[in-house]
């Protein structure tokens, strides 16, 4: 029913928004994949990890504004480049480039602003001296 597509997007949201939320959904949402071997277990995480990335690069209707949402989110998003556990990180990984592309494609200026710069940063540095 609406209703409740609109209240669990509304909790998902609120969630998202909070620190270390986006980690907490992915985890939640991932749970039990990639453990199935083969091409069939594959996909299905291919297909999870899409689902998820667009979720985390859509704006939610509670939020102020796109920057604000970007501000909150996109340093969440780098920081699952970053689990030690190699099974989740795969998956992390995955969420979190897809995520990046997805935001980039959608809004460049900002993409670049919170998830690029940020990303390149010590890069940058080095090629500076």
């Amino acid at each position: 029913p609406a209703w409740l597509r609109c209240l669990c997007g509304q909790l998902l949201s609120e969630r998202l928004m909070r620190p270390n939320g986006v980690q907490a959904v992915v985890r939640g949402i991932m749970e039990g994949t990639g453990g199935g071997a083969g091409a069939e277990a594959a996909a299905v995480d291919w297909r999870k990890c899409d689902a998820v990335a667009k979720v985390l690069a859509s704006c939610p209707q509670q939020c102020l504004s796109l920057e604000d949402y970007y501000k909150l989110v996109c340093p969440q998003i780098l920081d699952l480049l970053h689990i030690q556990d190699k099974l989740t990180a795969r998956q992390f990984q995955r969420v979190a480039t897809t995520t990046l592309l997805t935001m980039a494609k959608a809004h460049p200026q900002l993409a670049e602003k919170h998830l690029l710069q940020p990303l390149l940063a010590p890069l940058l540095r080095c090629s500076e001296t």
